[in-house]
């Protein structure tokens, strides 16, 4: 190969392996459908307590889907009070939790869970004998970006949902041929089209419904008991504290493969990236 050739495949090469542009943002991949077990969370240790990071970036209708489960240690707060315009929903897996809301405190226990609207002001406290750990899950799109700060005086714009929080042993229970489940909110957001969210408890052996598919996303976090979540065919069992991501259109199922009731938490997601149904 002559000299002038050899440099110019070395240029070409460099040039490809580089950088990007200043200026330029690394693209993140999009999240896929994952199962992500508790007994394999990483354990980073905080002046607070301890944080296991679960997930941050992108999904098909997301722009941003960050999960992390924090553990605080008793009579701490997680920081001062803030906000955000990301929207924010929290499940309080053990442990006991003030949380504040605009100035307002509500003490909550294991199960509960609560939504902190865009730029609403909110933190909490540990006020347990014990540490307290608790699942966080934060959504942003586009919309996000252009939420006012405004809105936080009114907690969440008109016709919004609004911060709330979910006591656990106050949630109305539903008998169900295969269970029971709690029904929490089905509303739109500024960063969603739609949030909802229910509890949904299956006895042993159960499935709520045959494999299928939707256009939404979908969280699932396993409260207690054991769940083998199928997706594209494939199956893996999970328990107590694993967290499951099922992207749009992915086929998936669940079933209660245990030897006790399941209970998991259902959060489907809507925005304005999420396809259109398939007309039938």
């Amino acid at each position: 190969m002559h000299t002038r050739s050899l440099l110019l495949v070395l240029v070409l090469v460099s040039l490809s392996l580089a950088p990007g542009l200043p200026g330029e943002e690394a693209v993140s991949p999009k999240r896929g459908s994952t199962v992500w077990d508790w007994n394999e969370f990483k354990v980073k240790h905080t002046n607070v307590g301890a944080r296991r990071d679960v997930n941050d970036g992108p999904t098909a209708t997301l722009e941003r889907f960050e999960c992390h489960i924090s553990t605080l240690n008793p009579g701490l707060a997680s920081h001062p009070p803030h906000q955000h315009p990301q929207e924010e929903f929290i499940i309080l897996q053990e442990g006991l939790l003030d949380v504040h809301i605009n100035g307002v405190a509500q003490r909550v226990g294991p199960g509960s869970m609560f939504f902190f609207a865009t730029n609403d002001w909110h933190n909490v406290d540990s006020v347990g004998e014990k540490p307290a750990t608790y699942l966080v899950f934060n959504l942003a799109t586009a919309a996000t970006r252009t939420a006012p700060k405004e809105i936080a005086a009114k907690s969440a714009a008109p016709g919004t949902l609004p911060s709330s929080v979910y006591e656990w042993t106050k949630m109305k229970v539903q008998k169900t041929k295969t269970g029971e489940r709690r029904q929490l909110f089905d509303d739109p957001t500024v960063t969603c089209a739609n949030l909802e969210c229910h509890v949904t408890t299956l006895d042993v052996g159960q499935t709520p419904h045959a494999a299928h598919r939707h256009p939404d996303e979908e969280l699932i976090i396993v409260k207690e008991g054991l769940v083998e979540a199928t997706i594209n065919g494939v199956a893996r069992t999970v328990g107590r504290g694993s967290i499951i991501f099922f992207a749009s259109n992915d086929e998936h199922e669940l079933r209660n493969v245990g030897e006790t009731p399941a209970t998991y938490y259902v959060v489907r997601v809507v925005t304005e990236m999420t396809p259109k149904p398939a007309s039938t």
